[in-house]
């Protein structure tokens, strides 16, 4: 690991915090995209991964990026590598989050750590978020965004390695153009690989619009309260390792783990692991 530069080192510690209100019409939109039968109510608790919904800085479009990101700095530290993305969360469940309710998040960085992969330098950067309503921490989560340099053109991309763990339950899934639409849209995520296709194929090298990695989550974690005994969840944790493409089917699967946990993942249509991920209950 490469030391940290002071302006980067600097950034560790930081802190800030966001009150939002757990809007039923923000829920309703989230269970229509889904395509859900029905919506949370009033006083519900909000289901897990949904809360990604909630507290995202509203940037105006002068400071996005050439992305569709919030330019760098700001918060997260001004890291200049081109790519940036989430990795993968670990998150405590610790009690319900109505809807319908007032919450207040707090997010600190904990660690920013510089490492070389296959194709250069990549940062890492790691933020606890705790969500609390009246005073009772709800959801705490730490946040893995990675940075990394751009994939040179015509780069040769190697194929992943199929994923040959067995399921004892899951679904085919297969999102369009306006489910991805709709979500960039309710969690305010500007990243233009998401909704503009010649940008991810000309300037990211993706084959095709990307899906998001936290609406993977979402469906790895609604199969997980699906089969898990009409039990809350404790603790649900995941790690992005190949993208999935819009129009293009996947799988969402599972098993029973050790202790009452959850093994799950999703599966790309070649056989190969887009997600991985693990559940616990409460």
């Amino acid at each position: 690991m490469r030391p940290l530069t002071a302006s980067y080192e600097s950034w560790i510690g930081r802190e800030e915090e966001r009150t939002e209100r757990i809007s039923v019409h923000a829920v309703e939109t989230m269970a229509a995209t889904l395509d859900l039968e029905s919506s949370p109510r009033l006083g519900d608790a909000l289901p897990p991964g949904w809360q990604w919904m909630f507290f995202n800085p509203a940037v105006p479009r002068r400071g996005l990026g050439v992305d569709g990101h919030p330019r760098r700095g700001g918060f997260l530290p001004p890291i200049e590598l081109p790519r940036r993305m989430w990795a993968g969360s670990r998150i405590r469940y610790l009690a319900d989050l109505p809807v319908g309710s007032s919450a207040t998040r707090k997010s600190r960085i904990q660690k920013v750590e510089n490492k070389v992969g296959k194709r250069g330098s990549l940062w890492f950067v790691t933020v606890q978020h705790t969500t609390q309503c009246e005073g009772v921490d709800c959801i705490v989560e730490e946040q893995d965004i990675v940075y990394r340099e751009a994939t040179p053109p015509g780069a040769a991309t190697p194929a992943p390695a199929r994923h040959d763990d067995v399921a004892q339950w899951g679904r085919e899934i297969v999102l369009d153009t306006t489910l991805l639409f709709r979500y960039s849209a309710l969690t305010f995520n500007g990243h233009r690989i998401h909704y503009d296709q010649a940008y991810a194929r000309n300037e990211e090298g993706y084959p095709d619009l990307v899906v998001h990695g936290p609406l993977t989550a979402t469906l790895l974690q609604g199969l997980a309260m699906e089969h898990g005994g009409g039990r809350a969840l404790a603790s649900f944790e995941f790690r992005g390792v190949s993208p999935l493409f819009v129009s293009h089917p996947f799988r969402v699967e599972g098993r029973e783990g050790e202790g009452g946990t959850l093994v799950l993942w999703a599966r790309g249509p070649a056989g190969e692991l887009a997600m991985s991920a693990s559940a616990s209950f409460r």
